[in-house]
């Protein structure tokens, strides 16, 4: 016990150090490169740093980063939160439909005319209608089996793309229908410190909320005949585990767009690395996902001239590493 409590705790320091270290590498590259003295100097507010650098780092690069930290973890700690719940390795944000359904609460919210606030509660309430509609088909066909969860979220995410296309069709191709593509594509070069800040206590609420219930997500990862036997009001903690991760995916859809593959990929490796226990493997997914979509924004905003959207890098990049998973025989289907 205490070898593995060892283990874990080491695991977990090197991953942050590592992402902190990639963090700083992160504030340093772009098109305009910065040495390590000029950010060290940048950072710690020395007067020698011109004006113009300062406000790369602060203005422009370190909310981009901190958002993109902020999303991966989101992303990864709701999948790992569903596949726990829903007792299912093929669960994700994108196969219940909930990034569609935020991404349609979004483009609904751009339709109107509405600010943040309104586009993040749109983007919460359809990602929630979203998974619930998702979880009760199953129930309403009597069916509790993996295949059944999974058609009917492919069912859900296949609808709530109709009615993304449909606000397509309707909106301005002038101004509202970019926006859209926007969310649809995932990008974070509009983020500043102003949408950082709106978004960004939602999303500490709610990994806040799963990290200190990891140790019942173990539990209920066993079944509900288990966590009955250990006291656990199943439907009241499940539910609240449903609706946090809803909430981060919505919050993360809210300020960068629909983004794919993390939500399904980062929670297999980190069980891979760190094993099956949800006290452990749900904080390494987090400092995972933030690791994973940091990396992918670096390279979206320094391979090219232009914008990359991090939805085609995320699928070029998971689909490789979702099949050697799936080689290497670690996920139980």
């Amino acid at each position: 016990m205490i070898k593995t409590r060892r283990r874990g705790y080491g695991i977990l320091l090197l991953t942050t150090l590592a992402l902190i270290g990639l963090m700083l590498v992160a504030l340093s590259l772009g098109r305009y490169q910065l040495s390590l003295s000029e950010l060290i100097a940048t950072l710690t507010g020395q007067a020698s740093v011109s004006p113009v650098i300062h406000n790369i780092v602060f203005s422009l690069r370190l909310p981009r980063i901190l958002a993109a930290a902020a999303i991966g973890a989101a992303l990864a700690i709701s999948g790992t939160a569903y596949q726990s719940i829903f007792q299912n390795p093929l669960v994700s944000p994108d196969l219940l439909g909930v990034s569609n359904g935020a991404a349609v609460g979004a483009a609904l919210a751009i339709l109107l005319g509405w600010h943040t606030v309104g586009t993040q509660i749109l983007a919460f309430a359809l990602g929630l209608i979203a998974v619930l509609l998702s979880v009760g088909i199953p129930r309403l066909i009597h069916q509790s089996s993996t295949l059944a969860l999974v058609l009917a979220g492919i069912v859900i995410s296949g609808l709530m793309q109709a009615i993304l296309g449909l606000l397509k069709y309707l909106a301005d191709p002038e101004s509202q229908l970019q926006d859209i593509v926007y969310w649809q594509l995932g990008s974070l070069a509009k983020v500043n410190l102003n949408s950082l800040g709106a978004v960004l206590p939602l999303l500490i609420v709610g990994m806040v909320i799963l990290l200190i219930m990891r140790w019942r997500l173990t539990v209920l990862a066993l079944g509900n005949q288990v966590a009955f036997a250990q006291g656990i009001n199943v439907r009241l903690e499940r539910g609240l585990v449903i609706l946090s991760a809803t909430m981060l995916t919505a919050s993360a859809v809210c300020l960068g767009g629909t983004i794919g593959w993390i939500g399904l990929i980062v929670p297999h490796m980190a069980r891979i690395i760190i094993g099956e226990n949800t006290k452990w493997s749900l904080p390494l997914s987090g400092l995972i996902g933030a690791i994973f979509l940091l990396v992918v924004d670096t390279l979206a905003r320094t391979l090219s001239a232009g914008e990359i959207p991090l939805s085609i890098l995320t699928g070029y990049i998971g689909t490789p590493i979702f099949i050697a998973i799936l080689l290497s025989k670690k996920v139980a289907l």
